[in-house]
C-alpha cells in the first residue's frame, strides 16, 4: 500500500504532462469559441451594408421625385404616378413594395411662413411596377415652416417638397431587429419652369395662376 501511494504522484505528474502536451480537440474548442463572432462580423456587415444601399436609394428618391416636379410647370395625377412610379426602378433589386412618397408644393408668404398649397402620396403594391397616387397626410394651408431649411425661406417664393419613407427588413435578422427599421429622406427644389408648379387631378381643372394660401 504505501508503495502504491508513493508511485501515486509521479503518475499524477505523468498525467498532468501529458495532458498539457494534448493537443487532440483544440481546433473544435477554438470553433466553438470563435463562431459566434464570425457569424455576427458575416451576418452584420451583410445585413449593415444592405441597410447603407437602401438608405442611399431612399435619398435616391427624394430627390428624384422632387427634380421631377420641378421641371414641370403642371402636374395631374398621372404625371404625379409616374413620377412615384420611377422608384421602383430606382429601388432595384431591392423590393419597392414598402416605399411611400408624398410630393408637396410649399409657398412661403411675406412673414418667411411655409405653407402647403398642394400635396399627394403614392405606394407601390409588392410586385407592382405603378404607383397608386392616394390622398396626402398634409393639406393645403399647413404650415410646415419648421420642416423647411431656413435658407430656403425666401418671401413669395415656392418649393417643390419631396419626403420618402421605406421599411428595411434584414434578410436574416441575425444582428438587426427582425421586424426593420424606417429609412426615410427629404429634398426641396425650386420650380424651373415657371414660378410655381400648378396641380389638379385633371388638367380639365387646371388653376392658372399660382395659390398664395
Amino acid at each position: 500500500m504505501s508503495q502504491v501511494m508513493k508511485a501515486l504522484p509521479a503518475a499524477l505528474l505523468r498525467s498532468v504532462a501529458a495532458l498539457a502536451h494534448d493537443r487532440r480537440g483544440l481546433a473544435a474548442v477554438e470553433f466553438a469559441f470563435i463562431m459566434p463572432l464570425m457569424l455576427v462580423m458575416f451576418f452584420g456587415t451583410v445585413e449593415f451594408s444592405s441597410g447603407v444601399a437602401v438608405d442611399r436609394k431612399v435619398t435616391l428618391m427624394a430627390r428624384a421625385a422632387s427634380d421631377l416636379t420641378s421641371q414641370a410647370t403642371q402636374v395631374v395625377d398621372a404625371d404625379l404616378q409616374n413620377f412615384f412610379s420611377a422608384s421602383v426602378g430606382i429601388m432595384t433589386p431591392y423590393d419597392a413594395s414598402p416605399t411611400k412618397v408624398t410630393l408637396s408644393e410649399i409657398y412661403v408668404d411675406n412673414s418667411n411662413i411655409a405653407h402647403i398649397q398642394w400635396s399627394k402620396s403614392g405606394t407601390i403594391a409588392s410586385g407592382a411596377t405603378q404607383a397608386t397616387v392616394t390622398a396626402s397626410s398634409r393639406s393645403q394651408g399647413d404650415i410646415v415652416t419648421s420642416v423647411v431649411p431656413p435658407a430656403l425661406l425666401v418671401a413669395g417664393t415656392y418649393l417643390i417638397f419631396s419626403e420618402v419613407s421605406y421599411k428595411y427588413v434584414p434578410a436574416v435578422g441575425y444582428v438587426m431587429a427582425k421586424a426593420g427599421l424606417t429609412l426615410s429622406d427629404v429634398a426641396f427644389t425650386r420650380p424651373r419652369q415657371s414660378i410655381c408648379v400648378y396641380y389638379a387631378p385633371t388638367a380639365a381643372t387646371m388653376p392658372t395662376t399660382c395659390s398664395t394660401y
